[in-house]
């Protein structure tokens, strides 16, 4: 994000989670492709929830595109043949996004 969108409608700030999927996937064995791209996160600071299905984080918003670039460069670099990733702002996030047309 650029810091001239912060003004753009609709735009509240807050907390998202990014929750990610890095393929090839081999139950109970996460190759350096995923091992890396995690370890990236963390050395960012933010706390990686490691799961059987994928893997998730929370981090500010303006700081996702960060974040995001750490997991898809660490990723690929190591050997990824995909990945997914979701943002959604957090559950206990209380700046909710606003209507449309409301904003």
């Amino acid at each position: 994000m650029h810091d001239g969108e912060r003004g753009v409608r609709g735009y509240h700030g807050g907390v998202l989670t990014l929750e990610f999927t890095i393929e090839p996937f081999v139950e109970g064995q996460p190759g350096p492709h995923v091992l890396r791209a995690v370890a990236a996160v963390e050395q960012l600071g933010y706390s990686v929830e490691f799961g059987p299905f994928g893997s998730s984080c929370s981090v500010p918003d303006d700081r996702a595109e960060l974040v995001a670039g750490a997991i898809f460069r660490e990723a690929f670099a190591n050997g990824a043949s995909v990945v997914s990733l979701s943002a959604e702002r957090a559950a206990d996030d209380n700046n909710e996004p606003a209507a449309p047309g409301l904003a």
